[in-house]
């Protein structure tokens, strides 16, 4: 593997941990006002986050590459109000969506079609992570204001169940 690929896929597994624990933090901020439903809805993305990490790591390992972990950065995690967390994770994914596709570029330079094929996923991933993010923030907007459609949307995000990624299932 191409040693800047390498590079930046190990950047990603930290980015990924770091993703997960930014997501943790949001779930704190939602349980500790009392919106269990948005607190499972970012616990679930946290475990999601960790999961991308690890089939990043996996990939790395099937490669023959080392894996260097790094220090996770401290998440900001004051927020004014319930809106503050959805936005800030919309900008969050961008940001990631960003990183993955730095890491496609630099692959298809090298012409490491094996990484781009293993990208694909993550690629589908973010389309999928910024359309429910964008979606969140629309509702609060519109819903989040009144207190029985609040809390019928908690209820809607206490139902949502983790699901293995696909790329960790094991056959």
């Amino acid at each position: 593997m191409d040693a800047k690929v390498a590079k930046l896929i190990n950047e990603q597994i930290n980015a990924e941990f770091y993703s997960a624990y930014l997501y943790l933090s949001f779930a704190d901020y939602y349980e500790e006002a009392g919106l269990k439903g948005y607190a499972n809805y970012y616990m679930i993305q946290a475990k999601e986050e960790r999961d991308h990490a690890l089939i990043f790591r996996n990939y790395m390992h099937d490669n023959g590459e080392k894996i260097t972990l790094t220090a996770i950065a401290e998440p900001e995690c004051a927020f004014e109000d319930y809106l503050a967390p959805l936005t800030a994770a919309l900008t969050h994914e961008k940001y990631v969506t960003a990183l993955i596709n730095g890491i496609y570029a630099a692959a298809e330079d090298v012409k490491d079609y094996r990484t781009i094929n293993f990208l694909k996923w993550f690629v589908d991933e973010q389309l999928e992570e910024e359309a429910n993010a964008d979606d969140m923030i629309t509702r609060m907007k519109l819903f989040g204001g009144d207190a029985k459609a609040l809390y019928d949307l908690d209820q809607e995000y206490a139902s949502r169940t983790y699901a293995t990624p696909a790329p960790l299932v094991v056959a």
